[in-house]
């Protein structure tokens, strides 16, 4: 798109089916490089990547000519296949439904990728649940705490 320009940058949060902690340390990096080619290929510039054993943030600079609901279900689609290729878990790996999406402004580019970059320190005193409802309470999003990366 000639002449467009943009300046969108989304912070996403997804986790693995049911939350299970099955995201090793012995492969997590390959995963997330294997993310950061699907972003890229999808012509989206990946800013950070990182997370636990049950979910993952990604900080991209989205151009529009994707849609957030697009690009996470070209994330989530390959790299779920990817996973069950290379038989990283024991059964069945998948995503769990839905993602969050969080906007930020370029003055806070930084700490977003440093909030992101040290996920293992945050979560030493905050659950996974615990950090993703703050968010949702700090950007003021209407949410039922029942559906919370459950299934409906």
């Amino acid at each position: 798109m000639s002449n467009t320009y943009s300046q969108i940058y989304l912070h996403f949060v997804f986790a693995v089916h049911d939350r299970e902690c099955v995201i090793m340390h012995e492969w997590k990096d390959e995963l997330y490089k294997y993310i950061t080619g699907i972003v890229v290929n999808r012509r989206q510039k990946l800013l950070a990547i990182g997370g636990m054993f049950d979910h993952v943030h990604m900080f991209v600079n989205m151009s529009p000519s994707m849609s957030p609901s697009d690009l996470m279900a070209d994330v989530k689609r390959a790299s779920s296949r990817w996973i069950n290729e290379k038989g990283f878990v024991l059964g069945k790996f998948a995503w769990q439904e839905g993602f969050g999406a969080f906007s930020y402004a370029y003055s806070q580019i930084n700490n977003v990728i440093q909030y992101i970059m040290t996920q293992e320190q945050h979560h030493k005193t905050k659950t996974f649940r615990e950090e993703y409802i703050a968010m949702l309470k700090a950007f003021e999003i209407d949410f039922d705490e029942r559906y919370i990366f459950t299934q409906i």
